[in-house]
């Protein structure tokens, strides 16, 4: 698929977690982290995944991140440099608190250099991950499949990010004056707005994202593959209107819409139409079945292979593979899609981090990774 590869060479960790120091040189090569549940494994890739955009894999804010003592004291302080070879060649990627800072503290520097917010890494490094609290996507609520979505858009357009949390506080702000009965009209006029600008750019790169990575399975669907192919749809309003009308039509009408919805929403306490209420709609392409009637084992394998195809859409539209976080992932795997997994990670040219409590769910890796023991905040090479 490509043959550029990015990696995360070297991981250095202060502070962070479970790990008050941590120096784990890796190389380009993949990575399994084995240990037992609570040894320190998912903090790794918990902070790998702070060099994207947003809060990384457990959504956490920053204060959780700084390690707790005996004595359950923490400074808030931490930090995490990493060593990439990746879009622009090598480069130190970097980001912490320092001590004494608050909440909104955090930095980021690129080769030592301050820059704006995470975002500034995807010039460097995408990033693309999938842990144990998505196995239930499917079955779920739609704000889990749209925050699900939101991280496949966001490791191809960083900016997403932004946008999204734009929306929700512009969504907060308008709640906020409907419940003022005298709220001056002129407010309420420019906050919907924002919502109507923001709320039609989110719908309309989620439906981007959703139509290319549509495209890419039904091109690339096998079936014969271990992971099946996924058919995928976006259902809302805007998301409708934007296949028919160009956005700043869409935008003009939603604008409208929201002044004419005022007693509505002020009623209801919230805002009853926009993006903050659309679904991803996932069927088993074969089966034409809805994912949520699949198996168990079928929703897993399903919810691999649109992660899988998200890797190859980058891939194709970057020049370069992202890094893959898997945790806990090849364990709840059979032994032959567990397998075909480490095939076509290799196959893609991605470097993956993947963790697992029991060592056999790696026996069959062989030299496609390193191997590392991790246990107390001590991370040693499997030899």
């Amino acid at each position: 698929m490509t043959s550029r590869r990015a990696a995360v060479t070297r991981l250095k960790l202060s502070n962070f977690r479970s790990y008050a120091a941590l120096d784990l040189a890796c190389g380009a090569a993949s990575v399994a982290l084995v240990g037992p549940n609570g040894a320190g494994k998912t903090n790794i890739l918990e902070a790998i995944s702070l060099l994207a955009p947003g809060r990384g894999l457990r959504r956490a804010p920053h204060a959780e991140f700084a390690r707790v003592d005996r004595d359950g004291v923490s400074s808030g302080a931490w930090a995490i440099a990493a060593e990439v070879d990746g879009a622009s060649g090598p480069a130190r990627l970097g980001t912490g608190v320092e001590p004494g800072s608050g909440e909104g503290a955090r930095r980021c520097r690129i080769n030592g250099a301050n820059v704006g917010s995470a975002g500034a890494f995807s010039e460097h490094l995408r990033l693309v991950w999938l842990t144990p609290d998505l196995d239930g996507l499917f079955r779920g609520s739609a704000s889990e499949r749209r925050r699900f979505l939101d991280r496949l858009v966001v490791a191809a357009d960083p900016e997403h990010a932004a946008r999204v949390s734009g929306l929700e506080r512009a969504l907060r702000d308008r709640n906020r004056l409907l419940e003022d009965p005298s709220a001056d009209a002129r407010w309420l006029d420019a906050v919907e707005h924002e919502v109507a600008e923001l709320g039609v750019a989110v719908a309309a790169a989620r439906a981007e994202t959703v139509r290319r990575l549509a495209a890419l399975i039904a091109e690339t669907a096998d079936p014969d593959d271990h992971f099946p192919a996924a058919r995928l749809a976006m259902e809302g309003a805007l998301e409708a209107e934007l296949d028919a009308s160009p956005a700043s039509a869409v935008e003009d009408a939603y604008r409208a819409r929201l002044a004419r919805m005022r007693p509505r929403d002020r009623a209801a306490g919230r805002t009853l139409e926009g993006p903050h209420l659309s679904d991803l709609v996932v069927r088993h392409r074969a089966k034409e079945m809805p994912a949520e009637k699949c198996s168990t084992g079928e929703q897993k394998a399903l919810l691999v292979g649109l992660v899988l195809a998200h890797v190859r859409l980058i891939s194709r539209f970057d020049g370069f593979a992202p890094v893959v976080l898997l945790d806990e992932v090849a364990a709840h795997l059979d032994p032959d899609r567990r397998e075909a997994l480490f095939q076509t990670l290799d196959g893609l040219s991605a470097q993956s981090w993947m963790t697992g409590a029991d060592p056999q769910a790696f026996a069959g890796i062989g030299d496609r990774a390193r191997r590392f023991a991790v246990s107390d905040g001590a991370v040693r090479e499997i030899v």
